[in-house]
């Protein structure tokens, strides 16, 4: 299934110097969409289009917990896992064979905290997820854009283990003697089924990035953008309009205390417009 809207047209790069063209208005999106379900062994996946940034996100349910947990923890977890593939930049990204390093371990734990900032781990119950996020193709914002699409995976994930039962409310779940025992897990209506969903994940989670380029704010940086920027920020919010993170730099510049404002505006606006796609694509996935 493919869900598009938020339509752009494609910049070629230039080197960084005087006023800087994306052939996109400072607010104007890039085009997105979804294909989802694109691998069949994932509990949920989908690839996820901002731009020419494409990001294969997959969800997957562990047989345990983590080994950390306390034993017959009622609680979850959710992790992710973020990777540039060889071929997605303009020359040969190396496949980082003995664990994530550096940006790639910084932009895993960016993703995880984002995810877990939007899902109840105690109404999820003994469950352990993770997300797995593989950039297919880098033109800018594939943290943000890992964001998004992790969110719309894990959503999937929680809608699909509450309809298989294997992801119940508190006060349904069985017992580690009532599964030695065989008891059937009970089954929810559909109402209750809506509930519970909403109760897991509260709210969807989104990302954007956004800067100054050549004094003015941008929304969306692609590689153009993203190349050319004096201050570059990622914005990462709930549905709800809470803040998870906000991560400001400046490049080559320092950034006013208006400017800020002006940027995380902007990237609030951007968001809620994605919070808007996600609630299209999820209205009509099972």
């Amino acid at each position: 299934m493919i869900h598009a809207g938020l339509t752009a047209r494609r910049a070629m790069a230039k080197p960084k110097s005087g006023a800087v063209d994306s052939g996109r208005d400072d607010g104007e999106m890039r085009e997105v969409e979804v294909a989802l379900d694109f691998t069949p062994n994932a509990l949920a996946s989908l690839v996820y289009r901002q731009g020419d940034t494409i990001v294969l996100a997959c969800a997957t349910k562990a047989d345990r917990l983590p080994r950390w947990f306390p034993r017959d923890s009622g609680r979850g977890w959710v992790h992710a896992e973020y990777a540039l593939l060889p071929g997605s930049t303009n020359s040969r990204f190396r496949r980082e064979r003995n664990g994530a390093k550096g940006r790639t371990q910084e932009i895993e734990r960016l993703v995880a905290r984002s995810l877990r900032g939007a899902v109840d781990l105690d109404e999820l119950g003994p469950i352990a997820l993770t997300v797995d996020c593989d950039v297919l193709n880098a033109d800018g914002g594939t943290r943000c854009a890992s964001v998004t699409a992790a969110s719309l995976a894990l959503r999937l994930a929680v809608r699909r283990l509450i309809a298989s039962g294997e992801c119940l409310p508190k006060d349904r779940r069985l017992s580690s003697e009532d599964v030695k025992k065989g008891v059937e897990a009970p089954k929810l209506s559909e109402d209750e089924k809506s509930a519970h969903e909403l109760a897991v994940m509260p709210n969807d989670v989104a990302a954007l990035s956004v800067g100054m380029v050549a004094g003015d704010v941008k929304t969306d940086l692609d590689y153009i953008l993203d190349s050319n920027a004096d201050v570059d920020m990622n914005v990462v919010m709930t549905s709800d309009g809470g803040f998870v993170e906000v991560q400001g730099t400046g490049e080559e510049a320092t950034y006013t205390r208006e400017e800020l404002d002006a940027m995380i505006e902007a990237a609030t606006i951007g968001i809620s417009e994605l919070h808007a796609f996600q609630d299209s694509v999820l209205a009509e996935a099972s």
